[in-house]
């Protein structure tokens, strides 16, 4: 065997050891990994990303002086459900004295992004936030305020994540919203955005079936 064929062939078996590493997330609990879902399965990715992650950026249509009707971008705190039983809905704790959710009170519609930059997975693996191995998602949609059984399950899926909302002050009138997803936008690999229909989004399973 030539040197150049020993070369070529440490070389592939490489980047095939660093493609299935990289597949791989710590897991939150102490039970070990989990592994992402294969790239070619993009709503799956976009559920498991959803669920990994436990805040996001909001872009809104601000309402304020002086960026009126320009996007403005802000951070909050989501949960797609306990750890586990994730259902692919962010859901929020609001106030409406934050200025993002005064923009919402104008006009609901808004941008959602969810990054695994926010995990240890590109860290570990060596991706840069912008690389689109370190998956992210982008979700089209607007926030709605939720009651009745619907906000007692986004109660139980913030607090159990986000334990400090608890604490949080009383007389600021705090309440539950989700994030209405109209269209999901996937970038986890090389070759371009992807997107996903809500429909295809919510049947996508969060788990890998069994053989």
């Amino acid at each position: 065997m030539s040197a150049p064929f020993r070369a070529a062939c440490v070389l592939l078996l490489g980047l095939l050891w660093t493609s299935s590493a990289s597949r791989c997330i710590g897991s939150r609990s102490a039970g070990g990994r989990v592994r992402i879902p294969p790239h070619d399965q993009v709503a799956r990715v976009a559920r498991f990303v959803a669920h990994q992650c436990d805040w996001a950026s909001m872009a809104t249509v601000s309402t304020h002086q002086p960026v009126v009707g320009r996007p403005f971008s802000n951070a909050f705190s989501v949960s797609d459900g306990p750890e586990g039983s994730g259902t692919g809905v962010p859901y929020m704790y609001l106030t409406r004295m934050e200025i993002s959710v005064q923009d919402l009170q104008v006009n609901p519609e808004a941008s959602l992004s969810m990054s695994l930059a926010q995990t240890d997975y590109c860290r570990q693996q060596g991706f840069d936030p912008q690389s689109p191995l370190c998956a992210h998602i982008i979700l089209s949609g607007s926030v709605l305020e939720v009651n009745g059984t619907e906000a007692e399950f986004a109660k139980k899926s913030l607090f159990s994540r986000h334990p400090e909302m608890m604490e949080w002050p009383s007389d600021h009138d705090w309440f539950f919203c989700k994030f209405n997803i109209t269209q999901v936008w996937v970038l986890d690999y090389f070759g371009g955005v992807k997107t996903v229909s809500p429909e295809e989004y919510f049947q996508a399973s969060l788990h890998r079936k069994p053989h």
